[in-house]
């Protein structure tokens, strides 16, 4: 089994609009694990790792339940299992 892990950074009205506690309920939906947290500067960060197609899907998801308070993205692939995640949190 392939791994992937990708760090994602939404901007826009993405804050205060529930959308750490949609990833969090959307994250069990999917075979992945990881985090989503704020971010000081008004952008919120999510972590996730799992299989390309769940990694996929599920970010696929978010855009889709979220995708009007959404206004960029920027991802970053980074090495898978490194270090090791389990299970989705909501940080705060």
């Amino acid at each position: 089994m392939s791994l992937e892990r990708r760090r994602v950074y939404y901007s826009g009205h993405v804050q205060g609009v529930g959308f750490r506690i949609t990833s969090g309920r959307l994250a069990g939906r999917f075979a992945v694990s990881g985090f989503v947290r704020n971010r000081d500067d008004g952008r919120v960060e999510l972590l996730v790792e799992g299989e390309p197609s769940q990694v996929a899907s599920f970010l696929a998801a978010v855009r889709a339940e979220m995708g009007e308070y959404i206004r960029d993205v920027a991802e970053e692939a980074e090495p898978a299992g490194e270090p090791p995640l389990s299970g989705f949190s909501i940080r705060h």
